[in-house]
């Protein structure tokens, strides 16, 4: 009783002298803080004693429903996410049943027979095609020449300056007009002769999109290296400082001394559509990344060719038929069916090409920046998801086309037209001729999605999470559930209407007059 005493008129003196007890001790018991004794006491006080146990307050405070827009804490999906991924394993292993009682196995390791002039081809377009690269290294070279002269020409003060002015005006490897159309010559007559070959010379279509692919490419980077190299001779003969900023990155490795074949074999095998002097790189080669990489790569194809030749042949064969007889109910039952086998189809080759292919390409070249595409998949819009989901692609758009547009003056809305017409036209040599069917859908399809693209921006500016949702689904429902499969089906119905072996469909209504 004394130690009780003792504690209380401590407590009792602390309070007196304006100082409050951290802890208190009742009855002998040990010391406890007392903002967990208010606490114990709040909810004691709002729940009743623990002896009147059917009494005890259960409705105390305001509360809201977990999935409520109002809630306090956001809500956890987790379970909701595990059911939606165990929903599709089970449909499509019973799809996988289904095809498996109907046709058996369809996939053979010998695949489809590939002619042997078409691989001829394939190699003298491989071992061609980067020969226009070093032919614009040649046409850089001799640029970088002439102005490495104007420039001496300049610290020897050995003329004056209008005479100087004029030369540089006249001098024919400094003037860009003459410059760009080498260059297009160069870039251009490769692009239009690899694409006759592959549409007239090359028939299996698989090897017909690797080259064309490959010839693409090379085109562009061909684009980037010249445009490039023009900006930078540009900065290197201005005299004003303000307009010839260069990114400090560059400094290492200045005009003219980029154009080496060393610099331009890098940037030729470099992951990468933008052509820079310097590019930031690593400083050990990890084998083990490699390998994993490689490996993910070999087995993502095969999922592609499994997933192709059991699954999506036999549908695309089976909407023969619909297709030509515009049995529309039947078309859309395909179309929605074959929208689950192209969705697997594209994940597997975005993963293959652009986390593993690439990655392993970057780690052999010690490429460091490997930021080869964003988060798509969230995109609550059209335009976001253009702008993430190929890094390299967009990137040189942006660099190339939309900026130069834009800095000279064109409305941003006309700048985003033109770039999506050009992004057409390549989408359609990548798909149309290696089909052998110039039919215009991937083009028409890049246009098509404009007005996604200004439909889906207000999404943007709505406040809380209803936006992102409306806008995410337009995405997913208009490029995955229809845009995807309706394309491969009428790409399919093409080829089959020109080189169909078994039965070739007759095109529907007034199609049919015009293909004939």
């Amino acid at each position: 009783m004394s130690v009780t005493r003792t504690t209380a008129s401590v407590a009792c003196c602390e309070r007196s002298n304006g100082v409050a007890p951290e802890s208190v001790s009742i009855n002998g018991s040990p010391p406890q803080p007392l903002q967990q004794r208010s606490q114990e006491h709040a909810r004691s006080g709002n729940r009743g004693s623990k002896k009147y146990r059917h009494a005890f307050a259960v409705h105390a405070k305001n509360k809201t429903s977990y999935l409520s827009h109002d809630t306090e804490v956001a809500p956890s999906f987790l379970g909701f996410r595990n059911l939606m991924g165990l929903v599709l394993v089970v449909s499509n292993l019973r799809l996988m049943i289904e095809n498996f009682r109907k046709y058996g196995i369809l996939v053979t390791l010998s695949g489809a027979s590939i002619r042997p002039l078409d691989w001829k081809w394939a190699a003298f377009l491989y071992f061609l095609t980067p020969c226009h690269l070093f032919g614009a290294y040649i046409i850089e070279w001799l640029a970088s020449r002439a102005a490495k002269d104007v420039r001496a020409k300049e610290k020897r003060g050995e003329e004056e300056e209008e005479t100087l002015t004029e030369w540089k005006r006249n001098a024919v490897f400094l003037t860009w007009r003459v410059l760009a159309v080498v260059h297009a010559i160069n870039a251009t007559s490769m692009l239009v002769f690899a694409t006759w070959v592959v549409y007239y010379r090359i028939h299996n279509p698989g090897i017909c999109v690797l080259t064309q692919l490959h010839s693409v490419v090379v085109w562009l980077k061909v684009c980037s290296y010249a445009l490039t190299n023009r900006d930078l001779r540009d900065a290197m003969l201005n005299k004003d400082p303000a307009k010839a900023e260069l990114p400090e990155l560059y400094r290492t490795c200045p005009y003219p001394s980029n154009i080496t074949v060393s610099n331009l074999s890098y940037f030729w095998w470099a992951p990468t559509l933008i052509y820079q002097p310097v590019y930031p790189k690593n400083t050990e080669r990890r084998w083990g990344f490699i390998f994993k990489r490689v490996a993910e790569f070999f087995l993502l194809c095969v999922v592609i060719w499994i997933t192709s030749a059991q699954y999506a042949v036999p549908l695309l064969h089976n909407s023969l038929n619909d297709i030509s007889s515009l049995n529309l109910v039947n078309v859309l039952e395909r179309v929605l069916k074959l929208s689950t086998i192209s969705l697997v189809c594209w994940l597997a080759g975005f993963f293959a090409l652009f986390q593993s292919f690439l990655n392993c390409l970057a780690e052999i070249m010690y490429f460091a920046d490997r930021e080869f595409y964003g988060d798509w998949w969230n995109s609550s819009d059209v335009r976001g998801y253009w702008a993430s989901w190929n890094k390299p692609v967009t990137n040189f758009m942006k660099r190339h086309v939309y900026a130069p547009m834009v800095g000279r003056g064109v409305p941003p809305t006309l700048a985003q037209i033109i770039t999506f017409l050009f992004s057409g036209f390549l989408h359609e040599i990548l798909i149309g001729v290696p089909t052998h069917n110039i039919l215009g859908f991937a083009f028409f399809g890049m246009v098509g999605q404009l007005p996604l693209i200004f439909a889906t921006d207000p999404f943007k500016k709505w406040k809380g999470q209803n936006g992102r949702l409306i806008g995410n689904l337009i995405f997913w429902f208009s490029f995955c559930v229809f845009g995807q499969p309706i394309a491969a089906m009428a790409y399919f119905f093409a080829w089959q209407a020109k080189y169909g072996q078994q039965s070739r469909p007759s095109w529907p209504g007034a199609w049919s007059d015009v293909k004939s």
